[in-house]
């Protein structure tokens, strides 16, 4: 019994050992120490291998295995700081900014930069292999200026968010005393993601022409409306749309962070285009479905942690099929308050929350999840061809001639930041 008690115990020994210093992180001894504090919670000792200056912001996590560098730059995690659950990440390194596809949209990073203000991880990898790499997942965090820790047990972290909710967190950073906590919660942060100006992307032989509400608007999102043969125009969140509805083939609402009583213009926006243009197509996705809901008379509520990850199974209501889908969000509709001509489309099998709304009559539908879904499965990918194929219904060749302002030789390119 000693000697198993003597094995046992070198054996737990060893387990912590790996735990906090595997293969991928071997150097670690020459990061600096750091601490992620959860206000009025637990507070997290590891090691920092990103950005010197500390950070604060509304923790939350993602179960996604893969396509961290789709995750840190996906404009709906503006504010946050990411718990990975994969517990090594890192291993692939990170992809050129700067590559682009045949439409000129960045073809590995859904913005140009990191949008979230930190991340946790239990274990990162260092070192880095993979042929579309171009640098360490910790070079890149330094020099997007993004704090970093690494050797905290997210296990523990995700029970805690779960049963608390998500909550106000500071990655604090080497002798860092300070005790801020900044809550993204009390700000518009899709006034701080969205295109400073109208901008087009040209498609040769387009057959439609969709106006895109840029909220916060993944570049894979614009990516399926263009390849599927649209010329896209994208205006601010706060635009007037509906001076100019009647010139496009459909309108398109896209994701973003936060919470949607802040995009209060969007909503009324909506609501003029859905009362002057009775059969002009309208989909929108993540921010863009409570945007929509919001703007038909429905209500939003914030969700205990959200959901965020690549697979969330979801219910067409429709058709009885299930559905894997990519998710990240923190509100969601209340069905219970969608009004009479509208009807919910999805639901979520895991926490039987609201995934997606439709209009009963006229060519209006919204889902919370991303059918667009980089990373994630393709499952949902079909909405982009429904919506596509209301546009063909809905087309009326010539009548988006004038475009005034928008005209495609007046806009830029790309989206301005």
């Amino acid at each position: 019994m000693l000697a198993f008690n003597t094995l046992k115990k070198s054996f737990t020994s060893q387990l912590k050992i790996n735990f906090t210093r595997s293969l991928a992180t071997s150097s670690t001894t020459t990061l600096d120490p750091a601490k992620l504090i959860i206000k009025g919670g637990p507070v997290f000792n590891g090691l920092s291998f990103g950005s010197p200056n500390s950070a604060s912001g509304e923790a939350v996590f993602t179960t996604s295995l893969v396509g961290y560098p789709e995750s840190m730059t996906d404009p709906s995690y503006r504010g946050q700081i990411i718990c990975f659950t994969q517990p090594l990440i890192g291993n692939y390194g990170v992809p050129s900014g700067n590559a682009r596809d045949d439409f000129t949209l960045l073809k590995y990073f859904e913005s140009p930069n990191i949008q979230c203000v930190g991340i946790v991880v239990t274990d990162v990898a260092l070192e880095y292999s993979h042929w579309t790499a171009v640098e360490s997942l910790s070079n890149w965090c330094k020099r997007e200026n993004v704090a970093a820790i690494t050797g905290v047990d997210t296990r523990e972290l995700v029970s805690y968010l779960r049963e608390q909710g998500s909550s106000l967190a500071r990655l604090s950073i080497g002798n860092d005393k300070s005790e801020e906590f900044y809550d993204p919660g009390l700000v518009n942060m899709v006034a701080k993601v969205t295109t400073k100006e109208p901008f087009h992307i040209p498609v040769k032989n387009a057959k439609h022409h969709v106006l895109v509400v840029d909220c916060g608007a993944k570049e894979n999102i614009l990516r399926c409306l263009v390849s599927r043969g649209a010329e896209i125009t994208v205006v601010p969140y706060n635009y007037p749309i509906q001076k100019v509805a009647d010139k496009f083939d459909g309108i398109f609402i896209s994701n973003g962070p936060g919470d949607p009583i802040y995009c209060s213009e969007t909503v009324e926006n909506l609501k003029q285009v859905i009362k002057e243009q009775p059969d002009l197509p309208l989909m929108g996705i993540c921010m863009g479905h409570q945007l929509l809901s919001l703007a038909a008379g429905a209500k939003t509520l914030k969700l205990k942690y959200g959901n965020r990850a690549h697979n969330i199974p979801t219910l067409d209501l429709t058709t009885g099929k299930c559905h894997i889908t990519s998710q990240n969000h923190g509100y969601a509709v209340d069905a219970s308050t969608l009004p009479s001509d509208y009807k919910e489309y999805f639901i979520n099998l895991n926490d039987s929350s609201n995934e997606g709304m439709i209009h009963k009559e006229r060519p209006i539908f919204s889902v919370q999840f991303h059918p667009e879904a980089k990373g994630g499965p393709l499952d949902s990918s079909f909405l982009f061809d429904k919506y596509f194929k209301l546009l063909d219904q809905y087309k009326v060749d010539g009548k988006y001639k004038d475009l005034g302002d928008l005209s495609s030789e007046k806009l830029a390119g790309a989206r301005v930041w």
